[in-house]
C-alpha cells in the first residue's frame, strides 16, 4: 500500500519548492462521499474544505457523477471552434442569474485566466493601463492576477505592465479605520478610494476589482452597502467594475447567490470559477455585450467550456437550485458561527469570527493584542486534523483558519465540525 509519507517524498522531489502541501504530516486523498474523504491509508476526514472551496455539492456527488459519466462516453473536447450544446447552455442561465444585463460569458479554465480576461477586457475597453484592487486582495497567480492581488504571502513579483494602485478594503481588522462604525468605515474607504484615483492615476482607471469577500485574506468582509458607495464614485467617472466571485459564487454566503448583492449594486462584469463544476475545471467571466466585445481579434479557448466541463456545470448548477443549497448555505451558516461565537469570545488569542454563511474563519492573534500569532493558527488546523477534520488556513499573515463546508452539510455534519473545532481550542488553551 502506497503511504502518505511515501507520496510526500515524491512529492517533494519532482514538485517546484514553492508548492507545499498543506499539513506538517501531508495526506493524500484517496475517495471521497459527500461531505467526507479517505486518505491512502485508509483515515477518514470530515472534509470543511473541500479543496479550497471547489467541491461544492459533495464528494461523488450521484447527480454531477452522473453527468461527468454520460457526457464522457459522448465526447470529451471540442473547444470553442465548434458548437458546444452543454457549454452554450450553461452560458444562458450564467447569463440569465448573472443579473448583468445584456450578458455574454466566456469560460475558462480557471480562476486565474477569469480574472486575466476581465482585465484585458477593461483595459481594452477604457483604453487605460491603470487598475485599481483592495488591499489584502487575491486574484489569481498568473502574471496579470498577480500584478492586482496585495497579498505579500501569495505575491510572486512585482514586474507589470499595468498601473495598479491599491485601496482601503474589507480587512477591517487591521485598517486605520477599524474602530469606526460600519457607515463611518464604508465612508472612509470611499473617501480613500477618490484621493487615490485623484492623487495616483490619471482619472482614467479600467476598473476596480475586488472579492466581495477576500477569500485568501482571510474571508475579511466588509459592511453590506460598502461596493454600492465605491460604485458611485467609480460610475461618476465611467470606470468599470469588476466582481471576483470566484469564492463567494452561486450562493455560498447564504444571503445572496452572489457575493456582490449584498451592496446594492450591478457589476460591469464578473469572474466565476472555483465549486462552479464541482471539482472539475471549470471558471469565465460574465460582462455586458459592449465590453465583452470591445476585444476585435481572433481569439477562443482550447479547453474553455468543454462539453465534460459544462455537463458537470450543468449538473453543479442544478444540484444548487433544485436543493435550495443557498437556503442551507444561510441556516448551516448561522449554526456555525451561532456555535462557534461564544468559544471565540472566550478565547483570548482568537481576535474574530468573521465570514457570512458557508465562508466563516478564525483569526488568531497574541492575547491582548492584534499581534498575529500563525505558529498557534498551525495548531489549531494540526489538531483539527488530528480529530478528522480538514479545515484551511489564510490570511495576510496565516493566522486564520479558514471553515468552508459543502453546501449541502448536514447537521449533524456542523454538530461534529464544530466539536472538532472547538476541542482542539481548549487543548490549546490547556496548553499555555
Amino acid at each position: 500500500m502506497t503511504t502518505n509519507a511515501e507520496l510526500h517524498q515524491r512529492y517533494q522531489a519532482i514538485l517546484p519548492s514553492y508548492v507545499k502541501p498543506l499539513y506538517a504530516e501531508p495526506i493524500s486523498i484517496e475517495r471521497g462521499q459527500g461531505s467526507y474523504v479517505w486518505d491512502v491509508e485508509g483515515n477518514r476526514y470530515l472534509d470543511f474544505f473541500g479543496g479550497v472551496l471547489t467541491t461544492m455539492v459533495g464528494h461523488n456527488n450521484p447527480a454531477v457523477t452522473a453527468a461527468i459519466q454520460e457526457q464522457a462516453t459522448k465526447v470529451l473536447h471540442t473547444s470553442t471552434l465548434y458548437l458546444c450544446e452543454p457549454m452554450i447552455e450553461l452560458a444562458e442561465q450564467i447569463a440569465a442569474i448573472s443579473g448583468i444585463p445584456d450578458a455574454r460569458v466566456f469560460f475558462t479554465t480557471s480562476g486565474s485566466e477569469a480574472n486575466d480576461t476581465a482585465i484585458l477586457l477593461a483595459t481594452s475597453y477604457r483604453k487605460s493601463n491603470e487598475v485599481l484592487a483592495m488591499r489584502n486582495s487575491y486574484h489569481g497567480r498568473s502574471f496579470t492576477a498577480q500584478a492586482i492581488t496585495s497579498h505579500s504571502s501569495w505575491s510572486s513579483t512585482a514586474l507589470s505592465g499595468l498601473s495598479v494602485n491599491f485601496v482601503h478594503g474589507a480587512y477591517r481588522l487591521r485598517s486605520p479605520f477599524r474602530h469606526m462604525d460600519d457607515d463611518e468605515f464604508t465612508e472612509a474607504c470611499t473617501d480613500d478610494l477618490r484621493q487615490v484615483i485623484d492623487m495616483m492615476t490619471t482619472g482614467e482607471a479600467a476598473c476596480l476589482i475586488a472579492e466581495p469577500i477576500q477569500g485568501v485574506g482571510g474571508f475579511a468582509t466588509p459592511p453590506d452597502g460598502f461596493f454600492g458607495s465605491m460604485h458611485k464614485v467609480l460610475a461618476n467617472r465611467g470606470i468599470l467594475f469588476v466582481t471576483d466571485e470566484v469564492q463567494t459564487g452561486w450562493g455560498r454566503t447564504g444571503e445572496h447567490f452572489w457575493g456582490y448583492q449584498a451592496h446594492g449594486i450591478v457589476p460591469d462584469m464578473l469572474t466565476f470559477a472555483k465549486g462552479v463544476g464541482n471539482g472539475i475545471t471549470l471558471a469565465g467571466i460574465v460582462a455586458r455585450a459592449e465590453i465583452m466585445d470591445t476585444i476585435t481579434a481572433l481569439s477562443f479557448s482550447t479547453f474553455g467550456g468543454n462539453p465534460l466541463s459544462t455537463a458537470a456545470g450543468l449538473a453543479t448548477l442544478k444540484y444548487v437550485q433544485d436543493n435550495d443549497l443557498q437556503g442551507n448555505a444561510r441556516r448551516m451558516g448561522k449554526k456555525l458561527a451561532d456555535a462557534l461565537q461564544p468559544v471565540a469570545d472566550r478565547t483570548p488569542w482568537i481576535v474574530e469570527l468573521r465570514g457570512r454563511g458557508l465562508m466563516q474563519a478564525i483569526e488568531i492573534v497574541e492575547p491582548g493584542t492584534i499581534q498575529p500569532d500563525a505558529a498557534r493558527a498551525g495548531e489549531l488546523l494540526e489538531g483539527c486534523k488530528r480529530r478528522g477534520l480538514l479545515a484551511g488556513k489564510g490570511g495576510l499573515y496565516g493566522n486564520a483558519l479558514r471553515i468552508t463546508p459543502m453546501l449541502d452539510v448536514t447537521e449533524a455534519e456542523i454538530d461534529e465540525g464544530v466539536a472538532a473545532i472547538v476541542e482542539t481550542i481548549e487543548e490549546i488553551d490547556r496548553e499555555v
